[in-house]
């Protein structure tokens, strides 16, 4: 790994040390004989992340920029983390509003992608549905996000999962804006130092309901009420969909 970095950025490395976490990736600090450190990781399609990277940064949030990719590896710039998503409501809420004000002409993403094992199906046609010339929200939601995945569960849970389907659009709105969302934002994912967000890392791209976002936030941390003012307030029924 640490000669395929090398010959990828065309310099030798001098040291290497693997990072914490990896759950899904093999992750490692190198450093380079013309000083400094960068980032290099495995991962399901290293040049998809690489592009949902850019777009990050393209809309004007915080991300590492990509110093050099192929099929097997990524290599990325080394940014500051030594503080937490607690440490930063404000500051976070200001960057996602940034992330999200970037609105694509549908729901999915080019690509689709992956969580280790588990395929994360990023158009409706690829998810065995028809792709409609008005497709909505709750039909994304239900095809490339729910049912895909019925196979795996075991038949109480995919019929509990069956009934939620047949009731989404009921549940959630039909044509929210496409905001560009991260798609795995967990505060594991969220690097701070000083009070500011340096980076949002390892993403999952796509265009959806932003309050996904915001939903995958509460997994491990509460967000504040600094974080929804400078984001912006919830939309209404927003903690009924929170689970969904």
């Amino acid at each position: 790994m640490t000669a395929h970095a090398a010959m990828l950025l065309g310099t030798e490395v001098v040291s290497a040390s693997l990072c914490h976490g990896g759950d899904l990736s093999r992750v490692i600090w190198i450093g380079l004989a013309c000083g400094g450190t960068v980032i290099a990781k495995t991962g399901p399609a290293p040049r998809v992340e690489a592009a949902m990277l850019r777009a990050i940064a393209a809309a004007g949030a915080p991300a590492p920029a990509v110093l050099a990719v192929d099929d097997q590896l990524l290599v990325l710039e080394c940014l500051a983390d030594t503080g937490r998503p607690d440490d930063a409501w404000g500051a976070l809420g200001r960057a996602l509003a940034t992330l999200h004000a970037c609105r694509g002409d549908g729901y999915g993403w080019p690509d689709d992608y992956a969580f280790g094992p588990l395929a994360i199906v990023n158009q409706m046609s690829r998810a065995g549905h028809p792709a409609s010339s008005d497709p909505d929200w709750p039909g994304f939601w239900a095809a490339c996000r729910l049912a895909v995945h019925l196979p795996a569960l075991d038949p109480p849970l995919a019929r509990r999962i069956e009934r939620l389907i047949a009731s989404l659009h009921d549940r959630l709105p039909a044509h929210p804006p496409a905001a560009l969302l991260h798609g795995d934002l967990w505060g594991g994912n969220i690097l701070v130092a000083n009070g500011r967000i340096t980076g949002l890392i390892d993403p999952a791209c796509y265009h959806g309901a932003a309050e996904v976002d915001i939903a995958m936030l509460g997994l491990f941390n509460t967000p504040t009420p600094a974080f929804f003012e400078a984001y912006g307030p919830p939309a209404p029924g927003h903690d009924q969909r929170l689970a969904i």
